[in-house]
């Protein structure tokens, strides 16, 4: 039951993250965008507390560590969407580079290593996640939809390997919203 509970929480507030990021992609006015983002920013930490707990659950330690971590460059996100960019404050950034450097550090004493397939996802979901967030935070969009293609990508199996349907087939529909926002501000930024 509480899987069931936990997966639809997830999927639905991730999901929205990236719809809401691809339609600030098509506003054509600062304010509508800047409504979407914020928008964007807020599901996306509203669905970030089940994620730890799928990944800690699983003894993902690598992901759930740097899922909490990306808290902060998320509440960067949010903050440059509300006040604009370089406005946030430094130790935001320090932290969440520490989370993913604690969750490696919890991952390699758990299991004495790197040695699984899952691990290796884990870092996937890491980089990817960790970097599209942080990039996107700091308005480098097109490079930030990137790392989140990763994310989505080696998070999509991640969550098949597992058993989390849901997950999966949320991971595997914001490809396409993700895809869709880069090819936007990909097509804005060569007509500027």
């Amino acid at each position: 039951m509480f899987k069931l509970f936990f997966q639809m929480w997830g999927a639905v507030f991730f999901l929205l993250n990236k719809v809401f990021l691809s339609k600030s992609e098509r506003c054509f006015y600062s304010e509508e965008k800047k409504k979407w983002l914020i928008y964007s920013w807020v599901v996306y930490l509203i669905g970030l507390p089940v994620w730890v707990i799928v990944f800690m659950l699983e003894n993902n330690w690598i992901a759930a560590c740097v899922e909490a971590g990306g808290a902060p460059a998320m509440v960067v996100g949010l903050y440059t969407a509300l006040h604009g960019q370089g406005k946030h404050p430094l130790w935001l950034d320090y932290l969440a580079k520490m989370a993913v450097v604690g969750g490696l550090c919890i991952s390699l004493y758990h299991f004495g290593g790197i040695f699984s397939i899952k691990q290796f996802l884990e870092l996937g979901i890491a980089s990817g996640f960790l970097m599209g967030t942080y990039l996107l935070a700091k308005e480098k969009t097109q490079q930030g939809y990137l790392w989140f293609l990763v994310g989505n990508i080696t998070c999509a199996i991640l969550m098949a390997i597992e058993g989390y349907s849901i997950l999966m087939a949320q991971q595997i529909i914001s490809l396409g919203f993700v895809f869709d926002a880069y090819l936007i501000n990909r097509r804005s930024q060569l007509e500027i």
